[in-house]
């Protein structure tokens, strides 16, 4: 792509509907990731969530201005849901809490794969736009679920793998919170998106590419 708008660069390099794919699954995914966590609190008795209004499908709430003002400029976002652990029964509370969310993306890895491969299988290709288009918009779902379930579970915070990690590890725990340690975690969390992004993507592409091709043999 080129240096300009991602919008405009998306649009000429590879058309409308992996942009409406891209906008689409982004707001979708983060919201249903976010939601994830919160269901997962409220199970485990914090109400935290829903005190907070945060159990809503509106992505100003689960996103915030700022994360959406990003997504506009670059085309990439975060989302967040507010927790009180110190409210959750059971050992592993944290810890599962954490999961909830990429485990929600998890769910929508198989879904999205599912879902290309039928297009592939069963949607006649009679040379119009339709099966193409469906299986661009379940790609991207694919693909980028992926990203975000590689991606939130490295143990870096703030993601959720640091909290998971955290959880069953003390001394990672005390690192977390040891104001010298934050720093070196802020550095590591900023250079794997200047540097491991692009990485992060191929492997979302790849294990795209083969899952999809999986459930293709399964539907034979």
């Amino acid at each position: 792509m080129g240096g300009g708008w991602w919008v405009t660069d998306v649009l000429s390099s590879m058309g409308w509907m992996v942009l409406i794919s891209w906008v689409f699954w982004v707001i979708f995914s983060i919201c249903l990731h976010e939601l994830g966590h919160g269901w997962a609190a409220i199970r485990h008795g914090d109400r935290t969530p829903i005190e907070l209004g945060h159990m809503t499908w509106n992505p100003l709430v689960h996103m915030g201005q700022m994360s959406l003002l990003m997504f506009a400029i670059v085309g990439i976002a975060w989302g967040a849901m507010p927790i009180n652990p110190t409210r959750m029964r059971g050992r592993h509370a944290e810890a599962v809490v954490s999961a909830a969310g990429p485990a929600v993306n998890a769910v929508l890895v198989i879904l999205t794969a599912v879902g290309a491969a039928l297009v592939v299988r069963f949607v006649p290709d009679d040379g119009g736009p339709m099966r193409q288009n469906l299986w661009v918009f379940f790609y991207f779902g694919c693909m980028l679920n992926l990203v975000l379930l590689v991606l939130n579970l490295l143990p870096v915070p703030p993601l959720d793998g640091s909290r998971i990690l955290g959880h069953y590890v003390p001394a990672f725990r005390r690192a977390m919170y040891d104001p010298q340690k934050q720093l070196i975690f802020l550095g590591v969390f900023i250079l794997i998106f200047i540097f491991g992004g692009k990485v992060i993507f191929d492997v979302g592409s790849g294990g795209a590419d083969r899952l999809i091709g999986l459930f293709l043999r399964v539907f034979g």
